[in-house]
């Protein structure tokens, strides 16, 4: 019977190098680093690559953090929890630093955990530092194991004593309800800063898993956070609100819109949350533009929608949000909307509904023979206009569809029409048979991409 992996949380003050453990630890660059205090504030999960028994690490916001920004209480109850949860602790500590009064303070919070306790002494990049593990002896855990995060040192001693304490704990079964669930979809929830991400999948998973707050920029990193409805596992991906690059105020963030922007590349389904109240922004169109060259379903998540004239008819506050979110994104027209509260947990519950009729809209691809027919009387109807530069007009021989290989959960299907010349293709009258296609087969969620190619060879890209 299989189990479920051991989890085991990194804890610590801030800037000793647990992001940068974490990674060493995971193989892979999941966590930022940076050398300002306080980068990672949510609890981020991955599984650890070197141990032999399963294990998820979790890296928390740093402990006793005294920032500017009001954090500080909310990061420690992160670490709280991931403690609670954990089945071992990691203490991270800076070996160079000596011991700090933080250190101090998380020791007598970690000596109530009911975990094992692995010291782990980071920044000792040379034996010189080893001396360091007789002050920290004093934490009331050992003299802890030297390592450097950075460059690979002590990497192998720390495996082993994760795996020798995990060893010692009984393997936990899976609930026999988890033994039938299907792996579900990656969903990326997008959208500008304070539009109200980290609310909506705490409305969805009713709990406080990611940081909320109405200060902008709260969620740095994507977080993938998994949620079971209807016997699926999904992952939801709670990323980086992406404003513009001017508006940055540190490579910090920078490197969390780089990620938010992998996160729509690997998702299967897009959730593009607008503030209703504020109106969508040109930042909302920017990332639609995102998700549309990218090629994604997706579902336009109207949150807020408590605050949005709040005088007036339900109904009519709908039909007002359709015309806005048709009006401004128009270009995204092929996405639903659905109007939700996620602080108050209002119509939470369409979101999944609305995912699972997009899916099964996937399935039903247009065939050739009526694609073909589709697309000749479109041409009939409203001839191609002359290319102005080639002096020809677009001919259409043949169409047909393709379902690209990259979509496996919702496969997106590609429309592939074999003309004289692809270089002819003038951009609104392809914006017409996009339209065409979305109006004679409606497929609610789902691009319609449309693949022009040439037929002779040296007019082929």
């Amino acid at each position: 019977m299989p189990v479920s992996p051991f989890q085991v949380a990194i804890v610590g003050r801030p800037n000793v190098g647990k992001s940068a453990l974490f990674n060493r630890l995971v193989g892979r660059r999941i966590a930022i680093v940076h050398n300002m205090p306080g980068v990672t504030r949510d609890r981020i999960a991955a599984t650890c690559t070197g141990t032999e028994s399963p294990c998820e690490l979790i890296d928390t916001g740093g402990i006793g953090a005294f920032d500017d920004d009001g954090f500080a209480d909310q990061v420690t109850i992160e670490a709280r929890i991931a403690m609670d949860s954990a089945d071992a602790i990691i203490f991270v500590v800076d070996a160079r630093a000596g011991i700090n009064p933080i250190d101090e303070q998380v020791s007598k919070l970690l000596r109530k955990a009911s975990s094992k306790v692995i010291l782990v002494l980071n920044k000792a990049d040379s034996a010189d530092h080893d001396d360091a593990g007789s002050d920290f002896a004093r934490l009331g855990f050992g003299t802890g194991i030297p390592t450097s995060a950075e460059h690979g040192r002590g990497m192998d001693t720390l495996l082993e004593s994760i795996d020798e304490n995990l060893s010692q704990l009984e393997a936990r079964e899976l609930e026999e309800s988890d033994e039938d669930l299907s792996d579900g979809l990656k969903i990326a929830v997008v959208g500008k800063p304070n539009a109200g991400k980290s609310s909506l999948i705490n409305a969805i998973l009713k709990d406080e898993r990611t940081m909320v707050s109405n200060v902008a920029g709260t969620t740095r990193d994507a977080v993938d956070i998994p949620y079971v409805w209807e016997g699926e596992k999904h992952n939801l991906i709670d990323t980086a609100g992406l404003r513009k690059r001017s508006s940055m105020a540190d490579s910090v963030e920078v490197f969390s819109a780089m990620r938010s922007e992998r996160s729509i590349r690997r998702a299967d389904i897009c959730l593009l949350v607008v503030d209703l109240a504020e109106g969508v922004a040109a930042q909302d169109r920017k990332i639609a533009r995102m998700i549309q060259d990218e090629k994604k379903p997706c579902l336009i998540i109207a949150n807020k929608f408590d605050l949005y004239h709040p005088d007036a008819s339900k109904s009519a506050r709908i039909e007002n949000a359709e015309e806005h979110i048709r009006n401004e994104l128009f270009f995204l027209k092929y996405a639903p909307f659905v109007c939700v509260s996620a602080m108050k947990g209002h119509a939470i519950q369409h979101i999944f509904k609305t995912i699972t009729r997009i899916r099964d809209n996937a399935q039903e691809v247009i065939g050739t023979g009526q694609l073909n027919r589709l697309l000749q009387d479109a041409f009939i109807k409203n001839p191609p206009p002359e290319h102005k530069r080639h002096r020809k007009r677009l001919k259409l021989f043949y169409a047909t569809t393709a379902v690209n290989d990259r979509y496996q959960s919702i496969p997106v299907p590609e429309y592939v029409l074999f003309v004289n010349n692809k270089q002819l293709v003038v951009e609104s009258f392809a914006n017409y048979l996009t339209n065409i296609i979305q109006e004679k087969h409606p497929t609610d969620g789902l691009p319609i991409p449309l693949s022009f190619r040439s037929r002779s060879q040296k007019d082929r890209v």
